[in-house]
Protein backbone atom coordinates (compact mmCIF):
# COMPACT_ATOMS: atom_id res chain seq x y z
CA UNK A 1 0.00 0.00 0.00
CA UNK A 2 1.25 3.30 -1.05
CA UNK A 3 1.33 5.98 1.67
CA UNK A 4 -0.82 9.09 0.68
CA UNK A 5 0.01 12.71 2.27
CA UNK A 6 -3.64 13.78 2.42
CA UNK A 7 -3.36 17.96 2.00
CA UNK A 8 -1.22 17.44 -0.53
CA UNK A 9 -3.34 14.94 -2.20
CA UNK A 10 -5.95 17.31 -1.96
CA UNK A 11 -4.08 19.99 -3.50
CA UNK A 12 -3.05 17.54 -6.43
CA UNK A 13 -6.94 17.09 -6.88
CA UNK A 14 -7.25 20.72 -7.21
CA UNK A 15 -4.63 21.17 -9.52
CA UNK A 16 -4.99 18.27 -11.72
CA UNK A 17 -8.98 19.64 -12.20
CA UNK A 18 -7.34 22.89 -12.60
CA UNK A 19 -5.65 21.92 -15.35
CA UNK A 20 -7.38 19.65 -17.20
CA UNK A 21 -10.18 22.32 -17.14
CA UNK A 22 -7.91 24.66 -18.84
CA UNK A 23 -6.46 22.17 -21.29
CA UNK A 24 -9.94 21.56 -22.40
CA UNK A 25 -12.09 24.67 -22.47
CA UNK A 26 -13.26 25.61 -26.17
CA UNK A 27 -11.73 28.80 -26.00
CA UNK A 28 -8.32 28.74 -24.20
CA UNK A 29 -7.18 32.21 -22.53
CA UNK A 30 -4.53 34.15 -24.18
CA UNK A 31 -1.45 33.95 -22.10
CA UNK A 32 2.02 35.78 -22.76
CA UNK A 33 3.93 33.46 -22.16
CA UNK A 34 3.73 30.59 -24.88
CA UNK A 35 1.75 27.24 -25.04
CA UNK A 36 4.68 24.46 -24.75
CA UNK A 37 5.63 26.34 -21.47
CA UNK A 38 2.78 26.70 -20.08
CA UNK A 39 2.38 22.57 -20.72
CA UNK A 40 5.59 22.66 -18.68
CA UNK A 41 4.59 24.55 -16.06
CA UNK A 42 1.73 22.73 -15.25
CA UNK A 43 2.76 19.33 -15.68
CA UNK A 44 6.54 19.92 -13.30
CA UNK A 45 3.21 21.11 -11.00
CA UNK A 46 1.77 18.03 -11.17
CA UNK A 47 4.76 16.07 -11.31
CA UNK A 48 6.06 17.81 -8.03
CA UNK A 49 2.50 17.55 -5.92
CA UNK A 50 2.53 14.12 -6.90
CA UNK A 51 5.97 13.04 -5.33
CA UNK A 52 4.89 15.34 -2.49
CA UNK A 53 1.19 13.40 -1.80
CA UNK A 54 2.65 10.06 -2.23
CA UNK A 55 6.32 9.71 -1.23
CA UNK A 56 6.70 5.98 -1.28
CA UNK A 57 5.32 5.58 -5.28
CA UNK A 58 7.54 4.58 -7.54
CA UNK A 59 8.54 7.48 -9.16
CA UNK A 60 8.47 5.45 -12.94
CA UNK A 61 5.07 4.93 -12.01
CA UNK A 62 4.13 8.50 -11.12
CA UNK A 63 5.80 9.63 -14.61
CA UNK A 64 4.09 7.13 -16.67
CA UNK A 65 0.75 7.90 -15.58
CA UNK A 66 1.00 11.62 -15.71
CA UNK A 67 2.41 11.04 -19.51
CA UNK A 68 -0.64 9.21 -19.94
CA UNK A 69 -2.75 12.69 -18.31
CA UNK A 70 -0.92 14.52 -20.97
CA UNK A 71 -1.45 12.00 -23.80
CA UNK A 72 -5.24 12.07 -22.61
CA UNK A 73 -5.69 15.71 -22.47
CA UNK A 74 -4.49 15.45 -26.81
CA UNK A 75 -6.43 13.09 -27.63
CA UNK A 76 -9.51 15.05 -26.28
CA UNK A 77 -8.62 18.02 -27.46
CA UNK A 78 -9.24 16.38 -31.29
CA UNK A 79 -12.87 16.70 -30.69
CA UNK A 80 -14.14 19.37 -33.12
CA UNK A 81 -16.43 20.89 -30.88
CA UNK A 82 -13.81 21.70 -28.33
CA UNK A 83 -11.94 24.15 -31.07
CA UNK A 84 -8.37 22.64 -29.84
CA UNK A 85 -5.25 22.11 -31.37
CA UNK A 86 -3.81 18.20 -30.75
CA UNK A 87 -0.32 18.29 -30.68
CA UNK A 88 1.87 15.60 -30.18
CA UNK A 89 4.67 18.38 -29.22
CA UNK A 90 2.23 18.90 -26.80
CA UNK A 91 2.51 15.76 -25.06
CA UNK A 92 6.42 15.88 -25.91
CA UNK A 93 6.66 18.78 -23.73
CA UNK A 94 4.50 17.11 -20.62
CA UNK A 95 6.46 14.00 -20.77
CA UNK A 96 9.33 15.89 -21.04
CA UNK A 97 9.31 18.09 -17.81
CA UNK A 98 7.95 15.44 -16.12
CA UNK A 99 10.99 13.10 -16.60
CA UNK A 100 13.26 16.33 -15.50
CA UNK A 101 11.52 16.91 -12.67
CA UNK A 102 11.22 12.90 -11.99
CA UNK A 103 15.13 13.34 -12.08
CA UNK A 104 15.87 15.86 -9.84
CA UNK A 105 13.99 14.36 -7.10
CA UNK A 106 15.54 11.44 -7.86
CA UNK A 107 18.91 12.84 -7.64
CA UNK A 108 17.79 14.65 -4.41
CA UNK A 109 16.54 11.51 -2.45
CA UNK A 110 19.96 10.11 -3.30
CA UNK A 111 22.15 13.02 -1.78
CA UNK A 112 20.01 12.92 1.22
CA UNK A 113 20.56 9.17 1.92
CA UNK A 114 23.97 9.35 1.03
CA UNK A 115 24.28 11.98 4.10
Amino acid sequence: MTEVRVPWFFVLIVATVFAVGMALIPRPIQMEVGDKWQHMAAFGTLTLLSVLAFPSASLLRIGERLSFLGAMIEVLQSIPALHRDCDIMDWVADTTIIVGVLVVVRVGREMRGAR
